[in-house]
């Protein structure tokens, strides 16, 4: 690397270490954005090299990237954000802290994609999913897709990996290209995890008709838009892969939706020539992710936290969750969005015949919500308050993303 990029890099781990020394945090944003103070294009020096994959959607990203890592890792050492700080400070910061490897895989913001394309010019992309999230302050779906779209015309010779079941996922990775510029469209790489929020892909994104269904499968209406044939896809308890070989997949990680993203995590390490034999045994070494899914024994009760930040990760969250007490948080500040109008796309009636619980800056909001659906609540105003409430066994805890930053506090950071 040039000399600035090398005091720059150095300077970024110094900093991130010295944040988790004060217990400011992990570092892993501040010792990226004082690097790329120092040297603006420290993360395509910090990328030259490296064979990198880029994971983006708007739920699964954190999961996804840390099963892939755990894939690829079959090859040797791989730079990962882990913690989900996923905008170009993350990435800078865990490549700098990272030093050397032969590979990386980066879970990327939604936003940011078309800058982090540029900048580290990865082998592969994998695209999960889009869906209403923040709208106060983030795009509407189709805009996000037309990015999505827009740049992948720009870097025709990445490959994608990309989520056949969602309409929005499908148009974004299929760009025409440009034959006056000799620009080619993307090889894309299809697999099946599944969809079960349908309600920001009724209305195809190319002309405007309606999206049909019939159980797996989807067209658009109007035009030649449909669903592609996976290659990779969810069958069981397992995971077929584009030889047709079936793969027994078993997971610390509940829920039907990590099943979908361990197949997207095989596919991707697949770009990369592992073999989905020798990388599916090292996804059941994965247990929670920066607290998520994470299970803490306190007071007799055995506490599992659950993150759900936008309408599709809740109705994903109620699948995953057992049949027992449950804690609801909801908190509105601004790394949450600061409009609650969203739980009103939640049916919150899965709920029904258990004990719920409510709390969070924004527990009244969630009152009114489980008012209309007909789920009895009780307010509780602390963590504490909610463990003392329900009787000894398993706790189930739901909440958005402050809301869950601040059980986990409460627990000690678990991780």
């Amino acid at each position: 690397m040039p000399l600035r990029a090398k005091v720059a890099s150095s300077v970024s781990r110094t900093a991130a270490a010295l944040s988790r020394a004060a217990g400011r945090g992990d570092g892993s944003v501040i010792g990226g954005w004082i690097g790329l103070k120092i040297d603006p294009d420290l993360l395509a020096h910090l990328s030259a090299g490296r064979a990198i994959a880029l994971v983006s959607g708007t739920n699964g990203k954190t999961t996804t990237t840390r099963l892939t890592t755990a894939a690829v890792g079959v090859l040797g050492r791989v730079a990962t954000n882990s913690f989900g700080a996923n905008m170009p400070t993350g990435h800078t910061s865990a490549l700098a802290k990272a030093g050397s490897t032969p590979y990386a895989v980066l879970e990327v913001d939604e936003h940011y994609l078309a800058q982090v394309l540029e900048a580290t010019e990865p082998h592969v992309v994998a695209l999960l999913n889009l869906s209403r999230d923040q709208l106060d302050r983030a795009k509407e779906v189709a805009m996000m897709a037309q990015l999505w779209r827009a740049a992948l015309v720009n870097h025709p010779d990445v490959r994608v990996v990309a989520n056949a079941d969602d309409p929005m996922v499908v148009w974004a990775a299929t760009p025409p290209g440009d034959p006056a510029r000799g620009i080619r469209p993307p090889h894309v790489t299809w697999f099946s995890a599944g969809q079960r929020w349908h309600d920001d892909s009724w209305v195809c994104p190319e002309c405007g008709h309606t999206i049909a269904r019939n159980g797996d499968q989807w067209w658009c209406s109007g035009c030649p838009l449909r669903r592609p044939d996976p290659q990779w896809a969810v069958e069981d308890d397992g995971v077929l892969d584009p030889t047709g070989a079936w793969h027994k997949v078993v997971l610390q990680l509940p829920g039907k939706v990590n099943l979908g993203n361990a197949a997207t995590a095989l596919a991707v390490a697949a770009e990369f020539g592992v073999r989905p034999v020798d990388a599916v045994s090292r996804l059941g070494a994965v247990t929670s992710i920066a607290g998520r899914y994470a299970q803490v024994d306190r007071d007799g009760r055995n506490i599992r936290l659950l993150l759900a930040k936008n309408p599709a990760s809740w109705l994903e969250a109620f699948d995953m969750a057992d049949f027992a007490p449950t804690l609801l948080s909801i908190n509105a500040r601004d790394p949450d969005g600061l409009d609650t109008s969203w739980l009103f796309d939640v049916d919150f009636a899965p709920l029904r015949g258990r004990q719920v619980l409510i709390t969070g800056d924004r527990a009244y909001d969630l009152a009114v919500r489980l008012d209309v659906n007909g789920v009895p609540f009780q307010h509780v105003r602390t963590f504490g308050e909610a463990v003392r409430a329900v009787p000894p066994g398993r706790l189930e805890v739901i909440a958005n993303y402050t809301a869950f930053q601040d059980i986990r506090a409460e627990l000690d950071r678990v991780n």
